[in-house]
Parts: structure tokens; C-alpha cells; sequence
């Protein structure tokens, strides 16, 4: 409830001052029986106004009971009221208030059972139905929305929740408002905070999430061999119609195995003799001019890797 009595009590001190005044001019003396039933009438005159009186900030609205029928809403501002008469039953706050709710332990349509936080945005715009037509609004807008809460989480499964939470506080917006417009509630906004789900199925979804990506991989991997091979196929038939760049593409490869791993290299004979190395004899001492090569890095190349002229 709002306390606000600044303006209350200085009318009281302003007429009390002002009784001191009117009785010291007019008997003259302040202890005379007569000046004491004159500020005891202006006493009892400043606390009348003083209860009269009544101040309303700019967001509160205050409902005015006369005699326990509704009489009138006032504020914002200072206003009166006839004291004992009327009675101000509620102070309204018509701001926007937040409200956090949650769920515990619910079960989704799924049977998976879950803790969902939320926090609801929501006004006054009917001061007179929150006060008149409900005993508690701040007490039913928080009952309103567990079980809202309780009953979309059931209609909902667990992937669509964890997925879709925008349209979770869109439906939850809905019928929050549904039931609280009644009372002169107007719901802004829900917004889900936090989906908690028990640790064994967030280990085994974890799981789930890893082999999925593992899947793509593999994909990923297979349309890649699929390329690949594709290319190869392009270079061969390349090849197979310039036998110059075959020769060339095989004596590099040859001279790659030998420069990276000299101890023994396997080269079919076929290959051998396309690339005009000869013998067996003339593929050691090539293997034996690669290493030279490398043992002496200053060695020219025509002589680590001599080409005949054809």
C-alpha cells in the first residue's frame, strides 16, 4: 500500500499554526479555558484534512469505497476523501510488472520429466476489475500461469520444446491472457528462461548429437572419395592420350618415394621399363643419386636426376 502522508502532514502543521495564531489574537493568552477549546477545535479540524487529503503517484491508481460501494477511481496527483465515509480499498500499480514462474518435475508428451523457468511481463490497464473482481490479482496471475505452464508442457514434446521456445511463450502469452483478461490483466509478454532436463538423457542425447555429426562425417568423407575418384578418372584418360605426361607424372612420383624414404622402394617392372630406367641395376644407382642428392644439397640437378634426351 502507498505511504505517502508528506502533504498530510503539513496541512496539519499549517493549520495547526494557524489556530495558534487565530487564539493568541484572539483572547490574548494561550492558557486560558477558552484559547485551550480553540486549539482543540483547530486540532481536530487538522486531522480531518489531513486524512482527507490523499496523494497518487503517476503509475498508481487508488480505488475509493464509500460506505463499502465502489465510489470512484482517483489519482494520479492529490485528491480528498470525506474520512470515515470513504475508504480506499486498494492502490493500483498500473506499471508493467515481471513475474517469474516455473514448473517443476512436469512431464512433456513424451513422459520425459523437466523443469522449465519462466518469467511473465504483464499491466493493469482495469483498475477496477483487478480490485473489484478478484481477491488477489498478484496471488491468481501466478497460479494462471503454472498451471498454463503445467498444461502446455504436457501438450508439448521435449524435442519441440527444446527447439521451439519462441512458440512455447507465444502459446503461453495466449492463454495467459485468455484467463486474465477477466480481471483487467493485459499479459506483454512470456519469456522461457531455462528447459532442465535429467542428466541421463542429456548424456544420452549428447551421445545421440556426437553420432549424428560422426554420420555427416562419413558422408562428408564418402562424397569426397567420390570426387576424387571422378578426378582420377579425368587424369587417366588424360594419360592415356599424352604418354609424355604419364612418363613425367611417374618418374616425379618414383623420385618422391625415394626422396622421402630411401630404404626400399617396390616399383613394378612394367613401370620400370615405361620410364626407360632399365634394369634393376640402373633403378639402385638412381635410387643411390637421390640420396647423393640429399647428402649434398649443393649437387646440381641434372646430375641427381639425369634425363635422357629423346
Amino acid at each position: 500500500m502507498q505511504t505517502n502522508y508528506s502533504i498530510s502532514a503539513l496541512l496539519f502543521v499549517v493549520i495547526e499554526l494557524a489556530g495558534i495564531g487565530i487564539t493568541y489574537a484572539t483572547t490574548g493568552n494561550l492558557e486560558s479555558p477558552d484559547s485551550a477549546k480553540i486549539m482543540i477545535l483547530f486540532t481536530v479540524i487538522a486531522l480531518i484534512a489531513a486524512s482527507a487529503t490523499k496523494v497518487a503517484n503517476q503509475w498508481t491508481r487508488a480505488v475509493v469505497l464509500r460506505l463499502g460501494k465502489f465510489q470512484s477511481l482517483r489519482g494520479p496527483g492529490i485528491f480528498f476523501i470525506i474520512p470515515i465515509v470513504d475508504n480506499i480499498a486498494y492502490w493500483i500499480d498500473i506499471r508493467v510488472i515481471s513475474t517469474s514462474f516455473k514448473a517443476e518435475k512436469t512431464l512433456t508428451k513424451d513422459t520425459v520429466p523437466v523443469d522449465v523457468d519462466a518469467v511473465l511481463f504483464w499491466k493493469v490497464i482495469d483498475p477496477i476489475k483487478a480490485a473489484l473482481d478478484v481477491a488477489d490479482y498478484y496471488s491468481a496471475i501466478s497460479w494462471a500461469s503454472q498451471t498454463a505452464l503445467r498444461d502446455v508442457i504436457g501438450k508439448t514434446l521435449l524435442s519441440d520444446m527444446l527447439e521451439g521456445r519462441d512458440k512455447m511463450s507465444t502459446l503461453l502469452q495466449r492463454i495467459i491472457d485468455e484467463r486474465t483478461e477477466p480481471w483487467g490483466i493485459n499479459v506483454i509478454s512470456v519469456e522461457v528462461k531455462d528447459v532442465l532436463i535429467p542428466q541421463g538423457l542429456e548424456a544420452a542425447m549428447s551421445m545421440e548429437a556426437q553420432a549424428e555429426r560422426e554420420r555427416q562425417a562419413r558422408v562428408i568423407l564418402g562424397d569426397s572419395e567420390r570426387q576424387i575418384a571422378c578426378k582420377f578418372e579425368e587424369a587417366s584418360k588424360t594419360y592415356s592420350e599424352n604418354p609424355t605426361a604419364f612418363h613425367l607424372r611417374a618418374m616425379n612420383m618414383l623420385y618422391e618415394g625415394l626422396k622421402t624414404n630411401s630404404t626400399i622402394v617396390i616399383v613394378p617392372s612394367t613401370a620400370v621399363e615405361s620410364m626407360g630406367l632399365g634394369s634393376m641395376l640402373g633403378t639402385t644407382a638412381f635410387a643411390q643419386n637421390i640420396q647423393k642428392g640429399k647428402n649434398k644439397p649443393d649437387l646440381p640437378p641434372e646430375d641427381v636426376f639425369p634425363f635422357r634426351e629423346i
